[in-house]
């Protein structure tokens, strides 16, 4: 079987400086995964990497066995909330009707299996009744739901999503956790960047513990261990190794 996400001595520099060197690993097709880390490891800028939105040093990235441009269709991305600019008079359901401008012939408007389309991505979500609101009007839970509404609709094979749960209520953060589950299931790929380590257990297969190099890949319990964690979170030790134990 083909990886979905396979990195090979990824270098990248971020405004000139050192951002994630030497880092590889390999996820394969039905994997949920969380980029973990300290404040400054470079996950953002990992998750960027892989997707070629920045560009990298030297190494090697491959998604579903080629270039990253080669199936641009079959992924979709959601940002961090705080790079999107909120104050854009759009609404609800036309946000998420972008999802689908990747499949459109060019000059094409969405037609009416889109638009059906779309609604369905709301309702999984629980937005559908938001959709003619406009996203500025959302709470910021709201507002991260309907991005990942937007991202179904996409109807990609990989999911890339960078801190989806910083911000949001209780309810979001269930919501969406399990609509990633079920992709997951459908044999999906996604990989979350996260900072919420007493979470990991529960929510991922599998962690990328980077501290700019990788400290450790795989399985979430040879991930979350007090020597590895340690080595990753230096100058927090004492709380981490509590939080290993006790998650």
């Amino acid at each position: 079987m083909v990886a979905s996400i396979s990195v090979d001595q990824l270098h990248v520099s971020y405004y000139g400086k050192e951002a994630v060197r030497d880092v590889s690993f390999s996820i394969m097709p039905g994997s949920l995964v969380g980029i973990i880390g300290p404040n400054g490891a470079g996950k953002s800028t990992l998750l960027k990497a892989v997707l070629g939105l920045i560009p990298s040093d030297k190494g090697i990235v491959k998604v579903r066995g080629g270039e990253v441009k080669l199936v641009r269709k079959k992924l979709a991305y959601v940002p961090q909330r705080s790079n999107i600019d909120w104050d854009f008079p759009i609404s609800v359901i036309d946000t998420v009707l972008i999802g689908t401008y990747p499949k459109l012939k060019i000059f094409k408007r969405p037609k009416k299996e889109d638009k059906k389309l779309a609604m369905e991505c709301l309702e999984k979500v629980g937005m559908a009744e938001f959709k003619n609101r406009q996203i500025g009007e959302l709470s910021g839970g709201q507002q991260q739901r309907v991005f990942l509404a937007r991202a179904l609709a996409q109807q990609a094979e990989i999911f890339f999503l960078d801190e989806p749960f910083v911000g949001i209520d209780i309810s979001s953060e269930e919501t969406i956790i399990k609509v990633l589950k079920e992709l997951r299931n459908q044999g999906k790929t996604i990989l979350v960047v996260h900072h919420d380590l007493s979470k990991a257990n529960d929510y991922f297969q599998q962690l990328i513990l980077l501290n700019q190099e990788l400290i450790k890949f795989g399985n979430v319990d040879e991930v979350m261990t007090p020597e590895t964690i340690s080595r990753a979170y230096q100058g927090q030790l004492s709380f981490l190794k509590e939080l290993v134990v006790t998650s």
